[in-house]
């Protein structure tokens, strides 16, 4: 095991060269900043230098010209540049060749060890292999491995074992100095980590889409995929789907996942060979149906799921296609599309019903609306994707809006913070058909200034009108 170097009796020093405090001749360690006394050199071994400011311009030397065709001379190496180690000594530099590795001498296939680098203070047993790259040619004998080179005369003594810097990569981002397990939680502060789900974002040509976990879940259970393509005859097409995971089953977020990967490649499949958009759309919802249903687990030897107390994956679904002045919804679940028209003067509207226990109520007439989703069981879904789920029962619906707006696709945890139509309308900027990611991102801020209670995800397709009079919406 290393040990500590043992302290000098007397340092000589009058300042602490870390904070400039004053020093007593006893003194090991500074009382102000901690610095450790017994790595300084003895003042009358170390020349004395200025204190620089940390406000002080650096003038750093310029980096070496670069020559036509050559990689080498444009980089600068840390031995190009002056500085000083831990203990306050001058770093030996290296010169650095540009032209090529060096001749090694007739008769020989190795360059000669102990060679010094010109004015420097280390011996180089071989070419800097970062900036000579030799190739051998095929059949040649292989050269002898090269000498270690020798150490420095004066090698800087630290006043303790260096500890092993972590890999960068899995720093904590909290504490910045524990490394993350695998269950992606700091081991030093406890810290979780986040998750790559955590916060997505996504903008292509006229759609975008932003996700967030929210303030009070533990993971980002939502799902989407925004993508744009052509119709046959060459007009342009975006479509959104946004799904939902379904909390109480098993592997949400796999579910939602899989859902709105499985709608958007059909979609991109369907779209351009000139199928209906509704019916695409109906199409796209069966096939993330199947996508879920692939997700739940095998029954076993007795016919039963292994864990009989743990549902299938689940998820809703709601998505949008924009296409030759249509505007194509479909929707499982509770996830909604509101219609959103540029001139904020005319009525917005909310273009889906949700499969929910609410809903039926309304629908039956047994409640009015704010009777209905202010029960508890308001938000009990009574149509999802999964295995588990009653008949798959798709809705779609297509309509022609008469002006241009921006169609707002997005889960329960925004329009709990949104719900009427009116309401969703306010919380869109103005702007939101020319810049649908800024929008998508207050939207998300909106709701997380609510309180942010769940996952929230929203996807906008601006809607543009070019012939007037093409009917209401």
């Amino acid at each position: 095991m290393s040990q500590k170097p043992k302290p000098k009796p007397s340092h000589g020093l009058a300042a602490c060269p870390g904070c400039a405090e004053p020093l007593d001749s006893g003194d090991r360690f500074c009382g102000a900043c901690g610095y450790d006394l017994s790595a300084v050199p003895a003042a009358e071994t170390e020349p004395d230098r200025p204190t620089v400011a940390i406000v002080t311009p650096v003038v750093w030397p310029a980096a070496p010209p670069r020559e036509a065709g050559s990689l080498s001379t444009a980089t600068q190496h840390p031995g190009d540049l002056p500085g000083t180690d831990s203990g306050g000594r001058d770093l030996p530099t290296m010169a650095v060749r540009t032209d090529g590795p060096v001749p090694a001498p007739p008769g020989t296939d190795t360059p000669p060890s102990g060679t010094p680098a010109s004015g420097g203070d280390f011996e180089l047993a071989a070419p800097d292999p970062r900036t000579a790259v030799q190739v051998d040619p095929p059949g040649s004998p292989q050269p002898t491995p090269p000498a270690q080179p020798a150490p420095p005369a004066h090698p800087p003594q630290p006043a303790q074992p260096p500890a092993a810097a972590p890999d960068a990569a899995a720093l904590c981002v909290a504490c910045r100095a524990g490394r993350v397990d695998t269950d992606g939680y700091c081991e030093n502060c406890g810290h979780a980590q986040p998750r790559e789900r955590d916060h997505m974002e996504q903008e292509l040509g006229s759609v975008a889409a932003v996700s967030d976990r929210g303030l009070r879940h533990h993971r980002n259970e939502d799902a989407f995929a925004v993508s744009a393509t052509t119709l046959p005859d060459g007009s342009p097409a975006a479509l959104a789907i946004v799904c939902d995971g379904v909390s109480s089953a098993t592997r949400p977020d796999e579910a939602s996942a899989a859902a709105a990967q499985a709608a958007g490649a059909s979609l991109l499949a369907a779209l351009p060979r000139g199928i209906h958009p509704q019916q695409a759309m109906h199409e796209a919802i069966v096939a993330a149906a199947e996508a879920v249903n692939s997700l739940a687990e095998d029954p076993g030897p007795d016919g039963a799921e292994h864990d009989p107390h743990r549902n299938s994956p689940a998820c809703t679904i709601v998505g949008s296609v924009v296409a030759d002045g249509l505007l194509v919804v479909g929707w499982v679940g509770d996830s909604r599309v509101y219609w959103v028209p540029d001139d904020r003067t005319t009525p917005a509207a909310r273009l889906t019903e949700d499969d929910s226990w609410a809903a039926q109520m309304v629908a039956a007439g047994l409640m009015n609306e704010a009777e209905a989703y202010a029960d508890e069981r308001a938000h009990a879904i009574t149509g999802w994707l999964g295995a588990d789920a009653y008949e798959l029962d798709p809705h779609t619906a297509a309509f022609k809006p008469d002006r241009s707006g921006v169609v707002v696709v997005c889960t329960d945890g925004l329009w709990n913070y949104a719900e009427g139509a009116e309401d969703m309308a306010r919380a869109v900027p103005p702007d939101a058909a020319g810049r649908p990611l800024g929008a998508a991102q207050v939207l998300v801020g909106h709701a997380l200034d609510g309180g942010g209670h769940d996952n929230i995800t929203v996807a906008l397709l601006p809607f543009t009108v070019t012939p007037p009079g093409a009917g209401s919406a």
